[in-house]
């Protein structure tokens, strides 16, 4: 049974996924009333007294990023002004992870810049799952949970009885730690994808390391945003000789033409986690290929466990053991 001083609060981002996690855990969300005045400026009332509880706040920063940021930082404001003993930012997915770092003149690093401000507005602790990349944890003052959604997504392959049919594919090099590690995990062979990205959002898949041919592959992604390199590498694993392809990614940003390009691609199987709401139209233009995966069950455990000063890390298979 939870301690009657735990709170979990929804922002607007997510308040399916918040509902799942406050089930599971045992306790009612917060009422809270977030409105827009006329002109955009957004207000936040909590409704019931939280002075001296251990407060949650459930807020993926998905699109539109700008807004759900800002909504999360009020609703952290409120609560600090209002004397919450302690407050997390439970972030399944964190907005601007992409922008790290200075790779071009005169660019900020935005991701940074959002660490900043969750602390200042009384952030005392932060929890994300599969960021862009695992040093934005090094951006933040305040503690950092990160959580990977590899253990659901192992939860799909136990049945596999012949794993010497399946490799793991890596679709660029910035994700082969990850997809060794899932490797690992089932004990399949590996392969890495090597692209060169022109510009935002484009990339070209130039070179396979490692052989697919007769395979079931296995991609690995933290994201799919515009699918552009994941429907891509698929095209050029087929051309190689993969005999299936399933994809599993944490986040489905699926911005633009991402859905259409899926259906029409020769992926088999997408496997997307609900770090990031999916709306029932892009579901349906993707069709059977899709199938969604749930996080509460992760993030509620770790809330437990956060709440009641136990160990997180030795609850999660995380990449940093390999």
């Amino acid at each position: 049974m939870p301690s009657s001083n735990i709170k979990l609060i929804s922002g607007r981002a997510n308040p399916e996924l918040a509902k799942k996690i406050a089930t599971y855990i045992g306790v009612e969300l917060v009422d809270i009333m977030i409105t827009e005045f006329a002109d955009g400026e957004i207000f936040v009332r909590i409704q019931e007294n939280i002075r001296g509880m251990d407060v949650f706040v459930i807020q993926p920063t998905c699109n539109p990023g700008y807004k759900h940021i800002f909504e999360l930082l009020i609703i952290i404001d409120a609560l600090r002004r209002a004397s919450a003993e302690r407050i997390t930012a439970v972030i399944p997915y964190f907005g601007y992870a992409r922008q790290d770092r200075k790779a071009e003149p005169r660019v900020p690093i935005t991701s940074k810049l959002v660490a900043n401000l969750l602390t200042v507005a009384g952030c005392n602790r932060v929890m994300a799952m599969d960021l862009h990349a695992a040093q934005i944890q090094g951006f933040f003052d305040i503690p950092v949970d990160h959580l990977y959604a590899t253990p659901v997504f192992l939860e799909t392959l136990k049945d596999i009885k012949d794993i010497s049919n399946y490799v793991v594919v890596s679709p660029d090099t910035g994700g082969v730690e990850r997809s060794r590690f899932f490797a690992r995990q089932i004990g399949a062979s590996m392969a890495i994808l090597d692209k060169r990205r022109a510009k935002k959002n484009e990339a070209e898949v130039l070179h396979l390391i490692g052989n697919v041919e007769g395979k079931n592959v296995i991609m690995i992604d933290d994201m799919i945003d515009t699918a552009g390199t994941i429907v891509q590498a698929a095209a050029m694993l087929k051309k190689k000789g993969a005999k299936t392809i399933s994809v599993y990614s944490t986040h489905g940003v699926l911005s633009g033409p991402a859905p259409e390009r899926i259906k029409n691609s020769v992926i088999d199987k997408l496997y997307l986690t609900d770090t990031i709401p999916i709306d029932e139209h892009k579901k349906n233009i993707i069709g059977d290929k899709l199938q969604i995966l749930s996080v509460y069950e992760l993030i509620g455990q770790a809330i437990e466990r956060i709440h009641l000063n136990l160990s997180v890390s030795s609850l999660f298979v995380s990449e940093s053991k390999v």
